[in-house]
């Protein structure tokens, strides 16, 4: 009975192909926009998250911050003294406190940029001045040569580790050719030489983290590593943040609180201005997703409001179709078919037009899923759980927007049917 319904129904659309394609539509722009807002919203929470783990997702930031006075409020007139910031006797005296907790102390300080040339060739640079600590914690992928180590900082040599990006554009692709070479980099009026030790995988970030980025890797601006040392003399030997990489196994949290009583009872006691605070990156993470996640349900709500149009057209059309046919529905009742009977046939009917919407739907709204987190530089997140609820979603459209038509030629008097011209 139930197959004989759908082959009705699937004979009623072909007859009517245009009629029924402009039926299926609200229900097609309705799923397509909810499963593309889905997809969009998996694709940037994921690649933030990622962005966010690839910078240490359990690293502890640990930094100077402005002490609030016991309102809570902070001053505007405030002003950093150098005495106000971290030393490296205080880290030092950290990581002998937190020797069992701590597995890495990341100093990083941006120095200046400028471009490296040699006749034709060139490349864009950053200058970061970095300890042994910021290898050791993975920070970087190293190809060729290298990492720095404790004798580049006590000599304080020009020595630095650059990326493959730097060797494609001037050494010719070749990593170890590169190694021994002098790369000169020309910032503003100063130009400095270093000896290239190491080459590292350069890798883009993330969408929040570095943004689509240039049109060509050779005008990509990549970091240099050098000793953090040979930078001193650009930003000296105080330190307003560093980033902590605890032992696995380690709560961040309770870490961080511990870091934060260490140095305000041993170094910032007295300091009525500044303070150290420690926060874990993922309680950013959780924070950003959080957001997110919000705002696509929210957006795909909206998007809902288009599957209630479609259900109502749907609707629509069951009606006209019902008046259409009020003959065929008379001499089917006259025959002694039932009016169970004739309520399945037009709710199997909106069944199906809203469940190849639905179908339909779902490839439009994969597709421009797709192509939307292409344009954001992220990878398309296609949620099976919201396909699934998509189908469903339809089907319970076609069933609740169907019943009322459905029902209604159930009703038709059958003698009055049969007059019906």
């Amino acid at each position: 009975m139930i197959w004989e319904n759908i082959k009705l129904a699937l004979s009623g659309l072909m007859t009517n192909k245009m009629r029924a394609l402009l039926t299926m539509l609200g229900i097609i722009i309705g799923i397509g926009s909810v499963i593309a807002i889905v997809t969009v919203g998996n694709s940037l929470t994921s690649s933030v998250s990622d962005s966010l783990v690839s910078l240490g997702g359990n690293n502890l930031q640990v930094g100077v911050n402005q002490r609030p006075d016991e309102n809570g409020n902070y001053s505007n007139s405030v002003s950093y003294y150098e005495e106000d910031l971290l030393s490296d006797e205080m880290l030092d005296s950290l990581r002998q406190r937190f020797s069992q907790q701590i597995k890495a102390l990341i100093i990083a300080n941006y120095g200046g940029s400028g471009k490296a040339q040699d006749g034709r060739l060139y490349a864009n640079l950053q200058t970061v001045g970095v300890n042994p600590d910021f290898f050791v914690a993975d920070k970087v992928d190293m190809v060729a040569g290298r990492a720095l180590r404790e004798s580049d900082m006590e000599g304080a040599r020009k020595v630095a580790v650059v990326s493959d990006l730097v060797v494609d554009n001037m050494f010719g692709g070749d990593a170890n050719a590169a190694l021994g070479k002098t790369i000169s980099l020309a910032s503003g009026n100063e130009v400095k030489e270093y000896a290239i030790v190491g080459v590292y995988h350069y890798q883009m970030q993330g969408i929040f983290l570095g943004g689509a980025g240039p049109t060509t890797s050779k005008d990509t601006t990549t970091e240099m590593y050098v000793p953090n040392a040979t930078m001193k003399d650009e930003w000296g030997d105080r330190y307003f943040s560093v980033e902590l990489v605890p032992q696995p196994g380690v709560d961040g949290d309770d870490l961080a609180a511990r870091i934060e009583a260490f140095f305000d009872e041993t170094y910032y006691k007295n300091n009525e201005n500044f303070m150290v605070r420690a926060y874990n990156l993922q309680n950013e993470m959780a924070s950003i997703t959080s957001v997110l996640d919000t705002i696509s349900i929210a957006i795909g709500i909206i998007a809902g409001i288009s599957l209630l149009v479609g259900g109502i057209g749907v609707m629509n059309i069951m009606l006209v179709s019902i008046t259409e046919r009020t003959r065929e529905i008379g001499v089917r009742k006259a025959l002694g078919a039932k009016n169970s009977a004739i309520r399945t046939q037009f709710i199997v009917e909106s069944i199906i037009i809203c469940a190849i919407g639905g179908v339909l739907g779902i490839l439009v709204g994969m597709g421009l899923g797709s192509v939307g987190a292409s344009f954001l530089g992220a990878p398309a997140k296609v949620s099976f759980g919201t396909i699934l609820g998509a189908v469903g979603f339809s089907m319970a459209i076609g069933v609740f927007f169907g019943y009322y038509p459905a029902n209604k030629a159930a009703k038709l008097d059958p003698i009055e049917a049969l007059r019906y011209e």
